[in-house]
């Protein structure tokens, strides 16, 4: 998978304008199936549906079908970030303290690359807090390769607590 990064930045502010956010966009897939995943949000807080999706894809391959920002044939495919969703902002971070997350960073921050335990908030410099073996780590954003939410049943709870309140 590659994070694309200027393309992000290109959708941005349509998809503000029709109501969402970005969450990330991404190339995957092989010389045989190539996918171009555009992941958002609603700003409003709801969950993403299927007629969201559609909007979204309508408005990105018309856009898409001009500007041609990715080279050759691909599939795009819009989703919902999902319940165990990526973290790739800072208030995503902060949005899900006291969740456990799994996080690959690319220079090591107190000796290790790969960490997995709660998050423990974010800082004023764009930072977050993430505790592991009993320590709490800070990690810069732009430290971070990958970084995700782990499916755990307080997770699971509190993603149907926040649906049945929408």
């Amino acid at each position: 998978m590659e994070r694309l990064f200027a393309l992000e930045e290109r959708v941005d502010p349509t998809l503000e304008a029709m109501g969402f956010e970005v969450v990330r966009v991404a190339f995957m897939g092989s010389e045989g199936r190539k996918v171009l995943q555009v992941m958002a949000d609603r700003r409003d807080g709801k969950p993403l549906s299927v007629d969201d999706c559609a909007q979204i894809s309508h408005t990105l391959s018309a856009i898409f079908d001009v500007e041609d920002p990715v080279p050759g044939a691909y599939d795009l495919e819009v989703s919902s970030p999902g319940i165990d969703r990526p973290l790739t902002r800072l208030k995503d971070f902060a949005a899900h303290t006291g969740f456990e997350a799994k996080v690959e960073v690319r220079t090591a921050v107190d000796g290790r690359r790969r960490f997995r335990g709660p998050l423990k908030g974010v800082t004023d410099d764009g930072k977050f807090l993430i505790s592991n073996d009993e320590t709490v780590s800070t990690i810069a954003l732009a430290n971070v390769v990958t970084a995700k939410l782990v499916m755990t049943d307080a997770l699971i709870k509190a993603a149907a607590a926040a649906q049945n309140a929408n």
